[in-house]
């Protein structure tokens, strides 16, 4: 068994990287283009806009932007048996994380967003994810594709 990277050791001491970014244990990572509005904004109950932009560097994000801590708000099962959806948000409430979790529990990859609140809950449909965060606003996934799955 190898090293722990820096992303899954982060994950193990309850933390994850403070700046919009899908993260993998293997210290790659890839830029999210997440906007939310705020609890009392006209948009709030609507859709959350999710964009996957270019690589990371994982180092130099830690860097300059630092870490928080995980405030886990739900972890369930998938629906077909290969793992965990975790999520919730971070320190300063305006932070929420999804993450995806093999049958052990170990981490596949997390998604930092840093304007979308934290998630409290996730409703399946086959492989689709719906995750609502603490405004009502709805996230909807396939975990089923390439990036996610």
């Amino acid at each position: 068994m190898g090293v722990a990277g820096i992303v899954e050791g982060l994950w193990k001491a309850g933390e994850m990287p403070l700046r919009d970014g899908l993260y993998r244990p293997d210290d790659t990572g890839v830029e999210l283009h997440v906007e939310g509005p705020g609890a009392y904004h006209p948009d709030a109950g609507q859709p959350i806009p999710f964009r996957v932009g270019g690589p990371i560097d994982v180092a130099r994000a830690l860097q300059e932007h630092g870490v928080d801590g995980v405030d886990t708000c739900f972890e369930n099962p998938l629906p077909n048996g290969s793992g965990w959806m975790s999520g919730g948000g971070g320190g300063t409430g305006n932070i929420g994380y999804l993450a995806r979790l093999d049958t052990d529990r170990s981490l596949r990859w997390i998604a930092v967003m840093f304007l979308s609140n934290p998630f409290v809950e996730v409703r399946y449909e086959g492989m689709s994810a719906a995750f609502t965060n603490d405004w009502g606003n709805r996230l909807v996934l396939d975990l089923g594709g390439a990036a996610l799955g």
